[in-house]
């Protein structure tokens, strides 16, 4: 009955949390905190006003906010070390210690001899460990290790040339044993020089003395062959110790070997990618030239909408005549079309031809203004020939005094007949104006280096 009745319990989460809500204080005294009840735990863990232990273990309760003044004065078990004496010693025993002269002035002795010390180990010179195989590099601990570790090839080198003076040669005799050579002449010398010391007459084949002899020589023999053994031991021993090192440097070799390929494939996948990344920047820059093209292009096709005329009658302002003139008479830019304009809002796409140096009859005299039709979107709903009047104005701009000149249009010339290509061939006025007059004092045909030209089409 007792476990039936605990499962039904469970925790209400809205009670927790108006419990959590309650508003409680501080029961430290003097602590003026004032909170909600989940606040309470982490202000308690905090609160400057709770008792807590000394935590150096003197046995007394403080406040926290006073723990670091106890421990500085009154704390017995907080004890300093004098730097002098090293006594261990209170806070207030350490304001009244004084040490001695004598101990006063033996650290500083200390401390100076440790510096010399350090300086004279710091000048202090020491080979390199293959200084025994040829290398004769020397200089401080520092130096000499990052000498060695740069330097694996040369020490490598020196290292083989050692082991080639080292290495015996190897003969095979029938006893398939190896000759030492130092051995060979070392006791080559020692019966050279007992032989010698015998005259010819000396050496007997028989005799009582012959005993004697054979034990100094035997004796002699066994002191040679100990002496060898010790130095032949010796040898094996720093040939051992020789090929340990080649076998380590070699290690090292193949390690740098594998580290140079793999920076090697590194760099070539880099370069790999900065190629890609190129081309990729030049395709970009193309397509970036191309935009701009097209850009330019639809700008000019605004400009000339924003030009074109649909009433038959066009104004059209041409700037640095001087220039213009100048190239004309050079034979740079003889003429210059004029924006497209139409007749009517459905009619004949026309525009004019200026020859500010003149054409045909009027060249170098005067200034030759033409009439030209042009291939239009209505053409094939327009009746043809083209037989409207077509009338020019060069525009006096005190206006007083245009000039103007009027054609009919020669029905049989192909001027003026249905465009095959993009325009016909210009018809018009080649003496249009005088270029004598064009700068005359009283008018104003050329003001500010520009001229104004107007057509007018009847459309009627």
């Amino acid at each position: 009955m007792r476990l039936d009745c605990f499962e039904k319990f469970f925790n209400d989460a809205a009670i927790n949390k108006e419990i959590l809500e309650l508003k409680v204080h501080c029961v430290n005294q003097g602590c003026p905190w004032r909170s909600t009840l989940k606040n309470f735990e982490e202000h308690q863990s905090q609160c400057d006003f709770a008792l807590i232990p000394c935590n150096i273990g003197c046995g007394l309760m403080v406040l926290r906010k006073t723990l670091v003044t106890h421990l500085e004065k009154g704390c017995p078990n907080n004890k300093i070390t004098c730097s002098t004496c090293s006594c261990s010693l209170t806070h207030a025993e350490l304001q009244k210690h004084s040490c001695f002269d004598a101990s006063e002035k033996k650290p500083a002795k200390v401390e100076k001899r440790q510096k010399d010390n350090k300086h004279a180990s710091s000048k202090r010179k020491e080979p390199c460990i293959f200084s025994e195989v040829g290398c004769t590099f020397k200089g401080n601990t520092e130096k000499v290790r990052e000498h060695e570790s740069c330097s694996p090839v040369c020490h490598l080198q020196l290292l083989l040339g050692a082991m080639r003076n080292l290495q015996p040669p190897v003969q095979s005799p029938p006893e398939q044993s190896v000759q030492y050579p130092g051995l060979d002449l070392l006791l080559t010398g020692q019966d050279t020089a007992l032989l010698g010391s015998q005259g010819p007459g000396e050496l007997e084949s028989d005799g009582g003395d012959g005993g004697v002899s054979d034990k100094a020589l035997s004796l002699h023999d066994d002191h040679a062959e100990l002496e060898v053994g010790r130095q032949l031991h010796a040898l094996q021993q720093r040939l051992q110790i020789m090929e340990n090192i080649v076998s380590a440097l070699s290690r090292e070799v193949e390690n740098t070997q594998l580290n140079v390929a793999a920076l090697e494939r590194d760099n070539n996948t880099s370069m790999q990618v900065v190629q890609h990344l190129e081309t990729v920047v030049v395709e970009q820059q193309q397509r970036l030239i191309r935009k701009d093209m097209h850009i330019a292009s639809l700008q000019q096709s605004i400009n000339a909408l924003h030009d074109v005329s649909y009433d038959g009658t066009f104004l059209w302002k041409i700037c640095g005549v001087s220039q213009r003139l100048r190239e004309a008479a050079k034979g740079q830019r003889s003429s210059q079309y004029s924006p497209a304009f139409y007749t009517s809002r459905y009619g004949f796409k026309v525009c004019m031809r200026l020859y500010l140096y003149g054409d045909g009859v009027g060249k170098g005299s005067h200034i030759s203004l033409f009439f030209v039709i042009m291939k239009g979107e209505y053409d094939p709903l327009l009746s043809w020939p083209f037989k409207h009047k077509v009338t020019f104005f060069l525009i006096d701009q005190n206006q007083r005094e245009h000039v103007i000149d009027a054609f009919r249009p020669d029905l049989s010339s192909a001027s003026f007949k249905r465009p095959v290509s993009d325009m016909n061939v210009a018809s018009g006025c080649p003496m249009f104006f005088p270029l004598a007059k064009l700068h005359s004092p009283k008018h104003a045909y050329c003001r500010d280096d520009t001229l104004f030209i107007k057509c007018v089409v009847d459309s009627s």
